[in-house]
């Protein structure tokens, strides 16, 4: 369950008509050492017993390595956590989740009409001792919605959001034209394109942080390739990060404007992908922190320092339609469907996972996004695509008469990473036992290669991943419109397009409607396309050391914050 507080700004922010755009942090690692939603009421905790008394040094676990810390470029959770804690926008997720004034001074000024806030700058420098200014902001926010940067995440945010930003992605106007200005050094104003109640959330996501021109274009290719190319202007900077390896180190940023409630001096963090590997690691005090898995989950779970993370991230298979210009069997409904019902999802879940993970035959999560009267827009969607093999089987036959063909051969591409390859082979066992004639291929990549592969839609089926970046249904439902910068699966449906949109626009007003719209929306994509196939709402076990105190925990955006953290206790 989310804290009490949470759930009333949630409510109030529905009776507001809070319309929440495009977001998520994309191709969440299945087995990435994240946590959104509870801790066992910790990760809701502002203060922890206890002051600081040892050594402020933090040993933590990556699950993947750092695919870029460049704010325009940055797509993945492992990114979002780096860039969150080293860096800073105008607004930043505080303890209770809540976005609070950060490089801004105070509270944003909004007009009137709701389309123009401005920005007054507190006095905040970058780790080379130069101030943070205005004009940061919009270079840094012109750089992200350029189209010759090749933004993932600039046009997905920004469009239909601040001025012309639609225009500039689709090469009708100049990034200059953007509706951001800097009156000076200290006052930023923003233009929308219409009045967006949850702005200001926005404002704490890592697409909207500040970069320094001058540093950004002495560097040219270089910038943000290592930690030296890099500068900082959040509670930590990037150290030991030579751009491709599997360790590196934060150090405090004595820069930063609020040096002094920052606690921790040093934290080691080391890619680790194997939950064996890194238990051991934990349990012979190398690491403070450690994701539990598979039969490890099972042998922990009720460990005295074990801590259970309920999440709203999910994840999916993506079906591609087209690969290399061709269309691939998957363009074929029935073949959808007849995969995207073929696995059982509760052992999965509870055998090979076991780390309080629950199967999901939805995309929006259960307790994420919740009606004015507090139901959950789960009771309002319901189940789609539940497994029934016998069905699979028809929708199987059908599919491969339509193509003419009596066998088929289909890769799916996955993660390294050793939960990753557990669940290929579970895949691979269901599927080719359930459909006759079907062979399966397993691709196993690192994340970053995966996240590469997604990108040129070089691909079959994908075992992918979305957790929210704001507390809403199009956080996950804008992913899959057609022309969606995330969709890149070859997935298009008119009626689709025009109920999120409506989701947008006129509906913006009517809370009730907007739900039946989502919902309406989540049986079109799920149900009758089977575009993509839910697997399963993701639980985390986490081995923590009791001295660990005041981690930040996100349910949307990145992932943890380590400003507040610190060391209490230890022996």
């Amino acid at each position: 369950m989310k804290t009490n507080k949470w759930l009333l700004l949630l409510a109030l922010s529905l009776v507001l008509s809070v319309v929440l755009a495009a977001c998520g942090s994309k191709d969440k690692d299945e087995d990435k050492n994240a946590s959104t939603g509870n801790e066992g009421d910790k990760a809701t905790q502002t203060e922890e017993s206890g002051e600081p008394d040892a050594e402020q040094v933090l040993n933590l676990i990556e699950s993947a390595a750092i695919p870029s810390v460049d704010s325009a470029i940055v797509e993945d959770a492992v990114g979002f956590n780096v860039l969150n804690n080293v860096n800073e926008g105008l607004y930043r997720l505080n303890l209770e989740n809540v976005a609070e004034p950060a490089m801004a001074a105070e509270e944003a000024e909004v007009s009137e009409d709701g389309l123009t806030y401005t920005f007054k700058l507190r006095d905040a420098k970058w780790s080379d001792g130069t101030p943070v200014t205005a004009h940061d902001f919009v270079f840094a926010w012109q750089r992200a919605i350029d189209p010759a940067t090749g933004s993932p995440y600039g046009p997905f945010m920004m469009s239909g959001v601040i001025k012309n930003a639609t225009e500039i992605s689709e090469e009708k106007m100049d990034v200059s034209e953007l509706g951001v200005v800097a009156e000076d050094d200290k006052t930023l104003v923003v233009t929308l394109e219409r009045p967006v109640p949850y702005f200001l959330s926005l404002m704490s996501f890592g697409t909207f942080y500040p970069q320094k021109e001058e540093f950004v274009t002495a560097k040219g290719d270089a910038y943000a390739t290592n930690s030296d190319n890099l500068l900082y202007n959040g509670p930590f900077i990037l150290t030991e990060w030579d751009g491709t390896g599997d360790s590196w180190v934060y150090k405090k940023n004595e820069h930063y404007w609020d040096a002094e409630n920052v606690k921790l001096e040093t934290i080691n963090v080391d890619v680790v992908k194997d939950s064996a590997t890194a238990v051991k690691l934990y349990n012979d005090g190398k690491k403070d922190r450690a994701n539990v898995s598979g039969d490890l989950a099972l042998q922990y779970g009720s460990h005295e320092e074990a801590v259970h993370e309920a999440e709203t991230s999910v994840f999916y298979f993506k079906f591609n339609q087209e690969r290399n210009g061709e269309k691939t069997p998957l363009a074929n409904v029935n073949i959808r469907k007849a995969i995207a019902k073929s696995f059982q999802k509760e052992d999965l879940a509870d055998v090979v996972l076991a780390n309080g993970s629950v199967p999901a035959n939805y995309i929006v999560p259960k307790e994420f996004a919740y009606d004015e009267n507090g139901t959950d827009f789960r009771d309002i969607s319901g189940d789609h695509l539940v497994y029934d093999a016998e069905e699979a089987k028809e929708y199987w036959a059908k599919g491969l008469e339509e193509l003419g063909v009596s066998e088929l051969e289909l890769e799916i591409l996955g993660g390294d990473t050793d939960l990753s390859k557990k669940m290929n082979e579970y895949f691979k066992a269901q599927l080719e036992g359930n459909l006759e004639g079907l062979t399966i291929k397993l691709k196993e990549v690192p994340f970053s290669v995966r996240l590469e592969l997604d990108t040129n839609q070089d691909y079959d089926i994908q075992v992918s991943g979305w957790g929210p970046d704001f507390q809403d249904p199009i956080s996950f439902m804008d992913l899959f419109v057609t022309d969606s910068t995330n969709n890149l699966m070859s997935f298009s449906n008119k009626e689709y397009d025009e109920l999120i949109e409506a989701t947008k626009g006129e509906l913006a007003l009517d809370p009730a409607a907007r739900f039946e719209a989502f919902a309406k929306a989540e049986k079109i994509l799920l149900e009758d396309e089977a575009a993509i196939a839910p697997i399963y709402q993701r639980g985390l076990i986490q081995l923590e050391k009791p001295y660990f105190k005041n981690l930040g925990v996100h349910p949307f955006g990145a992932d943890y914050s380590y400003k507040w953290a610190y060391i209490s206790g230890k022996e």
